[in-house]
């Protein structure tokens, strides 16, 4: 009753509203004919459409009706009609904040927004969430990244002292941007940090407004791909792992536990769909979203960033740690939280059942390259090597090493993207922005070194003083006859 009384007329309000969404949505729905015999239950899913690593939980999963499918069954079973409400957001805050409201029921977001959902819902019986389950991650961190302008002269972070910096405050991208910095020895407060959404900030690096962007998935990579920016910044160099994943407002899910559980069943199987058939997700989400579905594939396919699954595992959790502090010290999650009761994968536990404890414990990215490089004649098995070609349409061919991929592109007369991994990290970046090295040192067929950075490049001759800078025609020329 205490707790009642603090929150006030403001959560009386929100109680009003949501009990008129509810008789609106229908507990029983009147017509001219008379009262329906089933009850309707609404459940509003709030999602991020251009965050490509919640594809699973929100776009390409509201796209093939999966969760539309389940509860369609799950209302022949039980005389219960279901109505799915979609709600797309820009980013993780204002999603949060139409879950206080309680006019969001399930959402997906990053690992940042995430924790600031569970402190700030928790204050409100009706509006407090959970932590249910994990859309994709990166061990290292790699979906969060800092691009600087095409004609930067920045290499390091610390040449952006003084500099502006677009990021949306509280965001991954954000607390990215606070780890690294401490790395290289530079305060924030040098910084000149813009509060801006990551759309926002794309147009601002483009018109040559801001001088940096730090952001998660897609958009530095999309930047670059768009030629209006460079690569400055992984944040796996942080080697803080960044994932997304599922919350949920505990008092609807304990009403509904068996809508929570189809969103879960029909969560597996658009995250099957994108394993299975990673290219045909890409064109899809791509058409859905406008976003250049060679961006896509880059971070959702085979080897690479996104491992998509749903388990909440121990190294991605174990995040949190350093999340919380980064938020608390914003004021935007209470020291006082406990991220431990936040987090509840029993609806997993559910739907994998003895499985459970083998997949939670795996780190394996369920898609990667594998086959045969007919260019080299290689078999494809080493996926800190493995690369690969989009010829053309739908399909693609799988290289052994970076050095066997320019080879295949030389042969090539079209091709519509080439992925390689950096040579340092095993980062998945593309081919032609890439910074490559000649070692002729090296092996024929590996004497040719994509690296995602200047730095990393740098880094890399530190040891290997015989290494020179090469241009990427050059070394497509140069790779038919090395060696």
């Amino acid at each position: 009753m205490d707790k009642q009384q603090r929150t006030g007329s403001h959560r009386q309000a929100r109680s009003v509203a949501l009990l008129t969404a509810l008789t609106v949505g229908g507990a029983q729905l009147l017509t001219g004919c008379g009262l329906l015999s089933e009850p309707t239950v609404v459940v509003n899913v709030g999602y991020q459409s251009k965050t490509i690593n919640t594809v699973n939980a929100g776009t390409l999963l509201r796209d093939r009706g999966d969760f539309e499918n389940q509860l369609k069954e799950l209302g022949a079973a039980t005389n219960t009609k279901y109505r799915v409400v979609w709600q797309d957001f820009a980013s993780g805050a204002p999603l949060t904040a139409q879950m206080i409201a309680t006019h969001v029921d399930i959402g997906s977001m990053g690992d940042y927004p995430l924790l600031t959902n569970g402190s700030k819902t928790r204050k409100y019986d009706d509006a407090a969430t959970e932590l249910v389950a994990t859309t994709g991650y990166n061990l290292r961190g790699s979906l969060n990244q800092v691009v600087v302008r095409s004609d930067s002269t920045a290499r390091t972070l610390a040449d952006l002292s003084g500099k502006k910096v677009s990021t949306s405050l509280g965001s991954a991208g954000d607390g990215m941007l606070s780890t690294a910095v401490k790395t290289v020895g530079i305060s924030k407060d040098s910084l000149h940090v813009v509060n801006q959404d990551p759309s926002v900030g794309a147009s601002s690096i483009d018109g040559g407004q801001v001088d940096a962007l730090a952001q998660f998935v897609p958009w530095p990579q999309l930047v670059i791909y768009r030629n209006q920016g460079r690569l400055l910044y992984d944040g796996g160099d942080n080697n803080v792992p960044t994932f997304h994943g599922v919350v949920a407002r505990r008092q609807f899910v304990d009403g509904h536990p068996e809508v929570m559980a189809a969103f879960l069943r029909a969560m597996k199987s658009t995250t099957d769909e994108i394993v299975a058939h990673p290219l045909k997700s890409a064109l899809r989400v791509s058409a859905l979203t406008g976003i250049e579905p060679e961006v896509i594939y880059l971070y959702n396919g085979p080897n690479g960033f996104v491992s998509f699954d749903m388990t909440l595992k121990d190294p991605v959790l174990a995040a949190f740690k350093p999340i919380k502090a980064y938020l608390v010290g914003r004021g935007a999650v209470t020291k006082d939280f406990d991220v431990p009761k936040f987090i509840n994968d029993g609806y997993l536990r559910q739907l994998f059942g003895p499985d459970y404890p083998q997949r939670q414990a795996s780190v394996a990215n369920p898609m990667t390259l594998t086959g045969f490089d007919d260019v080299c004649g290689l078999p494809v098995t080493d996926a800190a090597q493995a690369a690969e070609v989009w010829v053309s349409g739908t399909a693609t061919a799988v290289s052994a090493t970076p050095t066997c991929l320019l080879r295949r592109v030389a042969a090539t007369p079209h091709i519509r993207a080439a992925y390689v991994p950096d040579t340092l990290t095993g980062l998945r970046i593309f081919a032609d922005h890439a910074v490559w090295l000649d070692d002729p040192d090296a092996p024929p067929t590996q004497r040719y070194k994509p690296f995602a950075t200047t730095a990393g490049a740098d880094t890399y001759r530190t040891t290997h003083p015989q290494a020179v800078t090469v241009g990427y025609a050059a070394a497509i020329g140069q790779s038919r006859t090395a060696g």
